[in-house]
Parts: C-alpha cells; structure tokens; sequence
C-alpha cells in the first residue's frame, strides 16, 4: 500500500477444458528456463529464435511483414545431439504446453497405430497452444517401398494426411526428430509439410566450453584447465560432455571419501571424515579417456552430407 495507489490482483483460472485434454495427452508446462539452460550452441539456439520463435511468439508483427508462421519443423543430426532438448526449449520459450506423442505406446492401442496417431492429433486439436514433439520420427515415417506394403506404410499414409489438417490450426508447432533422416520418406519431407528441416550438429570449441563451465562445480572451475578439456572432447557430443563430466564427478567423490584404498578394505571410510575435494584437471582427462564417442566419424562426414542434400533453413 502506497499513498493515493492501490494494488489489486486478479486471478484468471485456466480453462478446465483444456487443462483436462493437456493431462490426458501426458503434456505438461515445462520450466521458463529451459532455453537459458541450453549451454552453448549458439548458432542453432540464433538460427531456432529467428524462425521458429519469433513469428509464433509475435505473429502480429509477422503477419504485418507477410510472414507465415511454421507449422512443422524437422530437427535431425547425430544422437545425442540436443534434439529432444530443443524442442522442449522451444516450448519453453514461447511457454506453450509440451506434448510428446510416442508411437511405441500408441501400437498396443486396440485402434491400431494409425488409428491411435489420428486420435491423439484430434484431442491435440483441443488445446489453444502447444508444440507436439515426435522423437525417432523415422520408426513411422521411412520410405514406403516393397510388395506387399508393410504394416508401417499405412501408418506412414495416416501420417502424410495428419500434417496438413495439423497445420491449419494456429497457435501451434509439429517438432520432429529423428538420427537416419535419409531414412525418411521423401514426400514426408516435401515442402507443404514441413516449413525447415533443420540440422542439429555436434558442438563447437565454444558450445563445448560453455557446457563444461557450466558442469564443473563453481567451487573448483577456476582451478580446472577448462581450454584442455575442450581442445580434448572435439567431436564429443553434448551428452558425451554431460557424462564425462559426471564420471569425474563420481571418481573425485570416491577418491575423497575412501581415499584410494577404502573401497579395497570394505568402503568404512564414513563420509564426514572424508577430506573433500573437487574432481581436478586429471579427473576430467581420465573421465574422457574412458568415454565412448556416441557419433563416430562416418556417421559424422554423413551428416555433413545431409545438411547439403536434405537441410532446409
């Protein structure tokens, strides 16, 4: 309470309606942080920000410019790229409700897979904004050949007719995201259907420092060689950052705890007694020595590859 001013708070329920078809789809709200979160890959999160988010987020302004907002996007790279990551960050940033639709589960639905798929998109159609997010999209959308036709086919046909009815409702966006786009049918990916197909690589010298910065504990990552554990994870991907980081994490506590030989004599060491410490330099060295790249060089060179034959930006 000030002098001559008054606050008033007035709270507007969100329909009950739509809050009802959101729980029933498994979607959810998800944390306003999301995008900020996302350490590094600066050139993906600009290249996101200046198609996909802002003319859904202004779509006035868009429509003032001619500007169609998208309506369904590919996202494709190597696993364990951030995909999954991107599309709930998305969804984050425009704070739209997060659905993810997984085929696997629809397959065991008396209606079929296809049946199933068309009955989702329609309870979807209820909700006033969401983004609709499909992992490992490939499994019901790869190239439709051979006789007789597959199961699958019918799926992929169910597919090709949901997209366009999807894209006539506002207010929402189709993410898909897959690690064999060449195995993707080819009028899946046509135009009409899909506004960008857009490519999500391994990361940079510079995502991959922002990604350990923000990994090592601030207690010890002044002390740490960060420009070595980055020139040392080139063609790591971001979860293999996240695990070796995780690993020297874990090796840093056991060594603290039981000092090299507790473990050995039955692990009696008690944690207060410990001396803590952060893991160090030589943690990290040894948690990367031992970490298994996810993309191995060819399947690298063939994404290279497809961003030239396949990407749409």
């Amino acid at each position: 309470m000030k002098k001559n001013l008054r606050y008033f708070e007035r709270t507007i329920p969100v329909q009950r309606q739509e809050l009802g078809a959101l729980g029933q789809l498994g979607g959810r709200i998800l944390a306003r942080d999301l995008w900020e979160n996302v350490a590094g890959m600066r050139k993906e999160k600009e290249l996101l920000e200046r198609r996909l988010v802002l003319p859904l987020a202004e779509a006035d302004l868009a429509d003032e410019y001619g500007v169609v907002p998208p309506r369904a996007v590919v996202l494709f790279g190597p696993p364990g790229t951030g995909k999954t990551t991107f599309a709930k960050a998305i969804a984050s940033r425009l704070e739209w409700p997060f659905v993810e639709v997984f085929p696997s589960r629809l397959a065991s639905d008396p209606k079929g897979l296809a049946g199933a798929l068309r009955e989702t998109f329609l309870e979807i159609a209820e909700l006033e904004h969401c983004v609709v997010f499909i992992d490992e999209v490939e499994e019901i959308a790869s190239q439709r050949s051979g006789e007789p036709p597959s199961p699958l086919q019918g799926v992929t046909n169910e597919l090709l007719k949901i997209i366009p009815a999807f894209r006539e409702q506002p207010g929402r966006l189709l993410v898909c995201a897959t690690n064999f786009i060449r195995a993707l049918d080819s009028a899946f990916l046509r135009h009409g259907r899909f506004d960008y197909v857009i490519p999500i690589g391994l990361p940079d010298r510079q995502a991959r420092e922002a990604m350990w910065q923000r990994f090592i504990p601030a207690t010890v990552v002044d002390d740490v060689d960060v420009e070595l554990l980055v020139e040392r994870t080139e063609g790591f991907s971001p979860a293999d950052i996240e695990y070796a980081a995780r690993s020297a994490s874990q090796r840093a506590l056991e060594k603290a705890v039981y000092d090299d030989g507790g473990a050995a004599s039955g692990g009696n060491v008690p944690v207060r007694e410990a001396v803590r410490k952060g893991p160090c330099t030589e943690d990290y060295l040894d948690a990367i020595g031992d970490t298994r790249t996810t993309v191995s060089q060819e399947v690298h060179e063939q994404f290279l590859e497809d961003i030239d034959a396949l990407g749409r930006v």
